[in-house]
């Protein structure tokens, strides 16, 4: 199973970008809690948003209000919709699931490759 992460990019301050991660490879049965955090430059990798399988969410302080996490657990997707960046938000995105599923086996601590979002001032 892997986590494909997309939807980084550069963005002025204020502006909106949307990341989605997308878990493949086999026939997944079920995923559990997913999220999202981030690694900006000489910091240590922070949680931004966590979501269950049932759709409950929790948020790091620095973002609530401006980012939104969701999930399609029939597309064994989850987003992050974030809105009225600031330049304090660049940093690499990771997407991860705690627990996977499949036709054949299951699996803790799956890692997306990470995205880059980059706001300018």
């Amino acid at each position: 199973v892997q986590l494909q992460a997309s939807g980084g990019g550069l963005v002025q301050a204020g502006g909106s970008l949307r990341l989605s991660c997308v878990a493949s490879g086999t026939i997944i049965f079920e995923i559990r809690d997913m999220a999202w955090y981030r690694q900006a430059p000489g910091k240590p990798r922070e949680l931004v948003a966590r979501i269950t399988q049932g759709g409950s969410a929790d948020y790091a302080d620095s973002v609530k209000g401006r980012f939104a996490i969701s999930r399609d657990n029939a597309k064994n997707t989850v987003y992050l919709q974030m809105s009225s960046l600031e330049p304090e938000d660049t940093a690499v995105y990771y997407c991860h699931a705690d627990y996977i599923a499949t036709r054949m086996t299951v699996g803790y601590d799956f890692w997306g490759q990470g995205t880059q979002v980059t706001v300018s001032s």
